[in-house]
């Protein structure tokens, strides 16, 4: 079976989301799974969901903070997210997942924790056996014509700008 990339992007809820239906799919057909999260150490409910199942593996590179601006990006930050895309790099290689999500890459590069040729260089090196999955707001348009598949969420309304917070079970 041919292989491709996917992307998720865009300013509106949805692209972890999808990308972890993806994984669902993939694993109620026997696939092997890997989640890498970039820039994310929260707990989440589908985290602990997902880790149930054998096929699947999550790697988590990012701290508990959430970065807002690139001022507030810390060494850690970059240091997790330099073992993020190493291991990343090594698993692509090898063929071991047939669905690879690279959660949130396109928001490390955005605050210079990853780099674009990187990314392309992940694209590059993707084994022929293995599904890319790349998620994250500000997907720049030389990823986004190597991608095979490319959806935009977009927002077009948002009850977080009345204030309300991530909820448990909707968000978390």
């Amino acid at each position: 079976m041919k292989t491709y990339v996917q992307i998720y992007t865009g300013n509106g809820k949805g692209k972890t989301t999808a990308s972890l239906g993806l994984a669902v799919r993939a694993l109620g057909n026997g696939w092997k799974v890997l989640l890498c999260q970039f820039m994310k150490g929260q707990n989440y409910g589908e985290l602990r969901t997902l880790a149930t199942f054998p096929n699947m593996t999550i790697r988590r590179f990012g701290t508990g903070n959430f970065i807002r601006k690139i001022e507030n990006v810390q060494e850690i930050d970059k240091k997790l997210a330099r073992e993020g895309y190493s291991f990343l790099k090594e698993v692509i290689q090898s063929g071991e997942y047939s669905l690879v999500i690279a959660d949130e890459i396109f928001v490390a590069r955005r605050f210079g924790l990853v780099s674009s040729e990187e990314i392309l260089s992940l694209i590059q090196l993707k084994s022929e056996n293995t599904e890319l999955v790349l998620t994250g707001r500000h997907a720049p348009d030389e990823i986004i014509e190597k991608a095979d598949l490319v959806t935009e969420m977009c927002e077009v309304k948002h009850y977080f700008k009345q204030g309300v917070k991530a909820r448990e079970g909707i968000e978390r």
